[in-house]
């Protein structure tokens, strides 16, 4: 489950710079830093907002991914870091990469 997770959060890191790298190269970095006031350069801060957005959730729940990876090696996985208690499998086959139980995250 881990290892689906993390290639997917990857590839969708990767998939972004790429794309962004492609993008500043076949627009040119001026047009890129368009005038906000400008409808299309708005158009294009608002994209790239949401790119970087996108591209740092994905880094977020990528570092989550691998911290549960390194309590599963470490033999802790599915064990809720501030109870001890074990993380019901319906909540780790929903979030593989949870590390609480639902209500030990509701009072982090």
């Amino acid at each position: 489950m881990l290892d689906v997770e993390r290639g997917r959060l990857e590839h969708i890191i990767d998939e972004h710079e790429r794309e962004r790298e492609e993008s500043v190269i076949a627009e040119g970095s001026a047009d890129r830093n368009a005038d906000p006031d400008n409808v299309d350069g708005g158009a294009i801060n608002v994209e790239i907002g949401i790119d970087q957005a996108t591209v740092q959730n994905a880094r977020d729940l990528l570092a989550r991914v691998l911290h549960a990876q390194d309590r599963m090696e470490k033999g802790l996985y599915g064990t809720c870091e501030v109870t001890g208690e074990p993380i019901p499998v319906a909540r780790l086959e929903a979030l593989p990469y949870a590390t609480t139980t639902v209500a030990a995250a509701s009072q982090l």
